[in-house]
């Protein structure tokens, strides 16, 4: 019988043992996530008939459910067994998957309601399992080994993501709109999220938990979370994480709603965007869990956060297309960009979190961090569908116009709906940016150097996965074509002072 309780020693087999259990469980928790998050989930609302609020709201729940994170401390502090409380909401939690399942065969407001419901509860002990989780990782890790043992981690969790995607695109592409096939197909999606969330359990169970040092002295909450307020390093990091996620889930969660309701587009396309920005995220994983390992975590957010803005700031593109073809290529190069760079921004902004607070102590810290992202992130798609009502009926149209002998070329740019939402969080998201110009990490290399890093590596990437040696060899042209300059420059001046001589 798997035992819950925290191991006094922990012996470097056991803690090995814990990292590769971690990693295996990324296969069963990413199946879930899957199959019941993301643009499936939001698909099932629109095909509930989820209005824009629902969907914000809806959006909004595993961020402000993060804020039951705050008694979650003081469960941790007080009962000091991480793997239990993790092990006991996860169980909880996902076993909501199956109501959502059944729901699947009705609709109206009250099987919505229901619905929103489910998510919230699941959401919910989701967020005290992952406050116990955080902080038993934080002390199960090695800090020299967190960037690739996370990487690899996440690899597994994209690499599922994809097959899944896969699967699901194509369920959805052969089931037509509002029939029972389609009902059938997302009812399946949500009972096997419930299956594989309870074999993650199992797994999470059976790793090893150190057991945290002793409790100091009666629990004072408020104390507990102006410790990492009265860190200024910190603190510039959590101004950062605020206005970076509210940017971010002010328009992302929109995304399937732009692309099905403004563009026309069917819910199969959208999951196949997904699959390709899923495998953008699986090729850029391993590469920037060893830039985040060799240099600083903030080095590699200062490339892949502003490219994640200014894709989202370029989906304004999509509505200005008349081509419905360069429409489809553009959105994929888009989803490409984002799943490159927010496999970075994923990673190392979370290291970073964990990087910066104290070892043995780290739960307020994470927890901060936890807060800041639960208000920024959850209110910003509320207010999001709050105003969409707002821009539905507004437009703002600029035209340039070139009049000349032969006639008059005039190039309209139109900005409506979703569109106001993209160039919005494209600015919060520079905001973001200066923050995190602030926030100190030691090892941090400027940024012309990590784009240098950022080639090489890709470069090296290349010679690896490649079985094309043309495609190889191309990745050496340059240092090929120095190599010839300078032997002509030598055989010219050898040439030149024969001449000379002569």
């Amino acid at each position: 019988m798997l035992s819950l309780r925290p191991q006094t020693v922990l012996t470097p087999a056991d803690r090995e043992r814990g990292l590769t259990l971690l990693i295996r469980e990324a296969a069963y928790s990413g199946g879930t996530s899957a199959l019941t998050t993301g643009v499936i989930l939001t698909a099932f609302a629109l095909h509930l008939g989820a209005s824009n609020l629902m969907v914000g709201i809806l959006a909004s729940a595993p961020f402000l459910t993060q804020l039951l994170q705050l008694p979650a401390i003081v469960l941790i502090e007080r009962w000091r067994t991480r793997k239990r409380i993790a092990v006991i909401t996860s169980l909880i939690g996902r076993a909501m998957l199956a109501v959502m399942a059944a729901l699947a065969f009705f609709s109206g407001t009250v099987p919505l309601l229901v619905f929103l419901a489910a998510q919230f509860v699941l959401c919910g002990f989701g967020a005290i399992g992952t406050c116990a989780w955080n902080a038993w990782m934080r002390d199960l890790a090695p800090d020299e080994r967190m960037g690739q043992v996370f990487a690899r981690r996440t690899l597994w969790l994209t690499a599922i993501s994809l097959l899944l995607g896969l699967i699901a695109a194509l369920a959805l592409d052969w089931t037509p709109a509002a029939s029972l096939a389609r009902d059938l197909v997302f009812s399946g999606m949500f009972a096997a999220g419930c299956l594989t969330g309870l074999l993650s359990a199992r797994i999470v169970a059976a790793m090893p938990e150190p057991e945290m040092p002793e409790a100091t002295g009666p629990i004072q909450l408020g104390a507990l979370l102006r410790q990492p307020l009265r860190d200024a390093n910190f603190s510039r990091l959590l101004l950062f994480i605020g206005s970076w996620q509210f940017a971010v889930n002010f328009a992302t969660p929109f995304f399937t709603v732009f692309i099905v309701r403004q563009l026309h587009f069917d819910i199969s396309f959208v999951m196949l965007l997904s699959v390709v920005s899923q495998v953008a995220n699986l090729l850029a994983l391993r590469m920037w869990g060893t830039l985040s390992d060799r240099f600083a975590n903030k080095s590699v957010l200062a490339i892949c956060a502003p490219t994640y803005i200014l894709a989202i700031v370029a989906m304004v593109g999509a509505s200005q297309l008349s081509d419905r073809e360069f429409v489809k290529v553009w959105l994929a190069l888009l989803h490409i960009m984002m799943g490159a760079s927010i496999a970075g921004v994923t990673l190392t902004s979370t290291n970073v979190a964990l990087k910066l607070s104290p070892k043995g102590s780290a739960t307020a810290y994470v927890a901060a961090s936890a807060m800041v992202t639960a208000l920024a992130a959850g209110l910003a798609p509320i207010i999001g569908g709050l105003l969409a009502d707002f821009f539905a009926v507004r437009q703002f149209e600029l035209v340039a116009r070139w009049t000349g002998p032969t006639g008059i070329f005039a190039l309209p740019f139109v900005l409506q709906r979703w569109d106001f939402y993209f160039l919005i969080a494209g600015a919060i998201g520079l905001y973001a940016l200066h923050r995190l110009s602030l926030v100190e990490e030691h090892g941090e290399i400027d940024r012309r150097e990590m784009v240098n890093q950022v080639i090489g590596e890709t470069r090296r990437t290349i010679r690896n996965i490649s079985s094309v040696a043309g495609l190889r060899a191309a990745t050496d042209l340059p240092g090929a074509l120095i190599r010839d300059a300078r032997l002509r420059m030598r055989l010219r001046r050898a040439q030149h002072r024969r001449a000379n001589i002569s």
